[in-house]
């Protein structure tokens, strides 16, 4: 979530679902709320109902569409220039929220004089390395910013990543940084960001885009009107987003306008991350990424940080701001892990924790499968032969293993690709020639489970466990803490010092009942935090300490555990629209972050309609609808620099974003993303034109993994993939299928893979609705039913016909329907920052009927153009 933490501070959504409903304007974009989050869009029924206007930007009429004021169709892949328009509508007439934009933005500070933009470099930053296929961002810093003492860039480690806080010193003194308040001066970020969306205009998004001038006026008119003290505006995005190769930066140019319409932080504003399943927001919070440690901490790197604590907590930390504390969050993480074991002699076990050698994300391990580096593989949860990005090098991959262990709750396809595969079926494979051993553990359903959800709004909710599982099915709890045992006795008998960290490992918790589970709530009580040797419950991230007294899970969690008999994430009894009193959520219990910009400088509300959390004289603290998110006591009048205090204090009384060392909402990235401090337009990685604004086709950074078993189609406009292909969700599916293609009910509804198409696009290959139709790339083709519909409407760009096809993903060749892995047809791609893959903008060719030996024809290579 780097989109939103680098220009925010926190890596999550911004405000509740619930908060919807406060919107004058709605814009969805990324997402078909209505379908993949139901329930969240209540809410913004809500809103529509009290004359809020609802804004839905998709290559597709969905159910979204249908119940919003306008459908804005464009072509998959043109976000950026849309965004980036309406960035230029707000700068081009006025429609800056101006109060808020000078006092809670970097817009006045200004940049140093050798930053070169993409105008000046044509689709370039300055600081691109074509040798090494990266950036140098040193220039992209503020004039008079600590220029960086190591060989490391700010933000960028050598291996990468890109979830965690990877920026330290650049910004430290909010009060020593130059700046023009009056925002004139030509190299402040206010000037630099108009000069740098100047050619994102009406013209071109009518042109590249596929959106009429007068469509694209009429819903940038109606949602930058939702701005100042009266109004507010809300983003809600999801996948569509983020599965782009440039999927950061998309993100990054919904939060500049957020920032300049002053929609941040306020009632009825915000930018909510739709996530796509129960927990996708806690984990990342107690990752399962590789590159980061609970509460964003990076995880140290090989060579860059790894040598010594104080190494790794002067580079990442910060003298002002929220991360002015990471020695207290990260030795209390220590502490956590390993007790007594952990100690100040030791630096509290720093040299314990694993380093980052590489790019350990899913695809780089998963090519190094491919080439035969990697020997086991654990796989709960997913289903990457069929929810994975080219799943024929997947499957293929799966058969390089010696050992491949799989839990869920029925036989997936990743569990049986060694004999009822595509590749199998084939010949490709052969399950008498495949050594992988495949393990397949039965795994608990939610009601047979105790724990704890974070969901899409950063609330954790406690659920009971209903029944036990049956037979031998188990929880992830229970799996992951007997394995836990089992390693720690082995580690017991093997006194190598490679084991040593192992054998320090706190795994302590206590179990109950036939199955001998573990106790989750002990272990939620450990995410929280306890004294030593006390062991009393934290109750607030101010608690802890940086001298090995407190131990914490994860400290953004710490408060949702306050004490022994105080399970909050447990609690039921909603007070308020908010839902204080639901759940917990972080951090300390606050609904909408960065409220503190809901108040103006001074403290007082920017409006009676659109209050917060405002300054309390008579109690001379803050207090509002919502848990403050800032120090409660610190006055608004309360100067800011470190003259005047460490840690939040130095940020003054008028600097909501705590978590940036300047305490603004940057407009304008100085460090932590790898390929640009703004927003530019770069097209797919497959595209059929060239780019519109830059001579740079792609993003520069982006990493294409391109090889014979991983192909691509030729860029721009390879003629044998005439049309641009993304791919969606149903409503009645879920991801790879593997919790509802076995249901009845669910196979019923959308019992069989399609495709939809215009029905222009079905009369140019003359194909009818309901009829079979091939989808090919160069990784692989499938064939499904033709659903011919004007939900897919062909465009207009740069005066030819552009046509789009749509395809929903969920099918495989397991359970009660099945149907091609449509996934097949992806390609394994990284955006640079959080590695993910390009599924929502490639090229594809159709062909009228069904695929029957074609893949024979190819004499089944991978990468075969068919």
């Amino acid at each position: 979530m780097p989109g939103l933490g680098t220009s925010f501070g926190r890596g999550g959504a911004t405000t509740a679902q619930q908060d919807l409903s406060n919107a004058d304007a709605i814009l969805i974009m990324g997402s078909s709320m209505a379908e993949n989050h139901p329930v969240g869009f209540q809410w913004v029924m809500e809103a529509r109902e009290k004359g809020a206007k609802v804004i839905h930007v998709d290559p597709r009429y969905t159910r979204t569409s249908a119940m919003a004021d306008s459908w804005v169709p464009l072509r998959a892949g043109s976000d950026i220039i849309f965004l980036g328009a309406l960035i230029h509508f707000v700068l081009e007439n006025n429609r800056e929220f101006r109060e808020y934009v000078v006092h809670y933005t970097n817009a006045s500070t200004i940049l140093r004089s050798d930053f070169a933009d993409t105008d000046d470099l044509d689709g370039l930053f300055s600081g691109w390395d074509a040798q090494k296929n990266k950036y140098d961002p040193e220039s992209w810093l503020y004039q008079g910013a600590q220029e960086k003492q190591t060989s490391t860039p700010p933000g960028h480690s050598p291996a990468g990543g890109g979830h965690g806080k990877d920026r330290g010193g650049e910004a430290q003194d909010p009060g020593g940084l130059d700046s023009d308040p009056g925002l004139q001066h030509p190299r402040c970020v206010f000037q630099v960001l108009k000069r740098h969306f100047a050619r994102y205009t009406p013209e071109m998004v009518e042109r590249y885009c596929g959106v009429p001038q007068q469509i694209f006026l009429k819903a940038a008119e109606e949602f930058t009107s939702a701005s100042g003290p009266e109004k507010t505006g809300a983003i809600c995005y999801a996948v569509g987003w983020t599965q782009h190769s440039k999927g950061v930066q998309i993100i990054r140019a919904a939060a500049i306008l957020q920032l300049l319409l002053g929609n941040i932080g306020r009632p009825g504003g915000g930018i909510l991350a739709l996530r796509g399943h129960a927990s996708i927001q806690g984990s990342t919070d107690i990752p399962t990424l590789y590159d980061i440690l609970p509460g964003y901490m990076p995880m140290p790197f090989f060579e860059a940080d790894s040598h010594k604590l104080s190494g790794y907590l002067k580079k990442h930390s910060a003298r002002t701001g929220l991360w002015a504390g990471l020695d207290k969050y990260f030795i209390s993480l220590m502490k956590a892990y390993y007790g007594d074991a952990a100690t100040k002699e030791n630096d509290w076990g720093f040299d314990w924790l694993p380093r980052v050698t590489g790019d350990h994300s899913h695809f780089g391990y998963w090519l190094d499968m491919m080439d035969g580096k990697l020997d086991g593989l654990f796989v709960m949860g997913q289903n990457p032969a069929v929810g994975a990005s080219n799943g024929r090098l997947e499957r293929k991959a799966m058969a390089r293993l010696k050992w491949l262990v799989v839990r869920d709750m029925v036989e997936t396809e990743t569990a049986s690709f060694w004999y009822a595969s595509p590749e199998v079926q084939r010949g490709e494979l052969s399950p008498e020639t495949i050594g992988t051993e495949v393990f397949l553990f039965p795994a608990a359903g939610s009601a047979e489970k105790s724990g704890t959800f974070t969901n899409t709004q950063r609330l954790l909710q406690y659920r009971e466990q209903a029944v036990d599982p049956p037979g031998d099915a188990r929880s992830e709890t229970w799996f992951a803490y007997h394995l836990g045992l089992r390693m720690k006795e082995k580690a017991g008998r093997d006194a190598r010092a490679r084991n040593a960290g192992l054998r320090a490992l706190t795994w302590n918790y206590s179990t109950e009942g036939p199955l001998a589970e573990p106790r989750t709530e002990e272990i939620l009580q450990e995410i929280n935090g306890f004294s030593f040797p006390e062991r009393s419950q934290l109750k607030h991230i101010k608690d802890l300490k940086n001298d090995g007294s407190t131990a914490c899970g994860a400290w953004i969690y710490c408060g949702v555990f306050p004490a022994d008999d105080r399970n909050r994430a447990n609690e039921r009894n909603s007070k308020d629209l908010l839902g204080h009193g639901w759940g917990f959520a972080w951090p300390n219990d606050c609904r909408i972050i960065y409220n503190r910009a809901s108040a103006r400088p001074d403290g007082k509300p920017w409006s009676e309609r659109k209050k917060l959390v405002w300054w309390d004289e008579t109690q001379n603290k803050w207090t509002g609808l919502d848990n403050p998110d800032y120090e409660a006591e610190t006055s608004p009048d309360a100067p800011a620099g470190i003259e005047h205090g460490h840690g939040t204090a130095a940020l003054g009384g008028a600097r909501p974003f705590t978590l940036h060392p300047d305490g603004v909402g940057w407009l304008y990235v100085p460090s932590g993303l790898k390929d640009g401090p703004l927003p530019a337009h770069y097209e797919p990685l497959e595209s059929l034109l060239e780019n519109p604004l830059y001579r740079q086709q792609t993003n520069p950074a982006a990493s294409k993994k391109e090889r014979p078993d991983n192909r691509y189609a030729k860029s721009p406009g390879d003629p044998r993939y005439p049309y641009v292909l993304t791919t969606y969700r149903l409503t009645e599916h879920h991801t790879a299928g593997g919790m509802t293609r076995y249901l009845s009910h669910l196979s019923e509804l959308q019992p069989e893979l399609f495709a939809e198409i215009s029905p222009e696009l079905a009369g140019v290959l003359g194909i009818c609705h309901g009829g079979w139709a091939t989808i090919t790339t160069p990784r692989s083709f499938v064939e499904a039913r033709v659903l011919v519909t004007p939900r897919m409407r062909p465009l207009e760009i740069d005066g030819q016909t552009v046509h789009q096809v749509g395809l929903p993903y969920h099918w495989g060749y397991r359970g009660t329907v099945t149907g091609d892995v449509v996934n097949d047809l992806l390609v394994i791609s990284e955006e640079p920052n959080v590695r993910i893959m390009e599924t929502k903008a490639l090229t594809c060719n159709v062909t009228p009927g069904r695929a029957g030996n074609l893949m024979a024809r190819s004499d089944a290579r991978a990468g075969e153009s068919v």
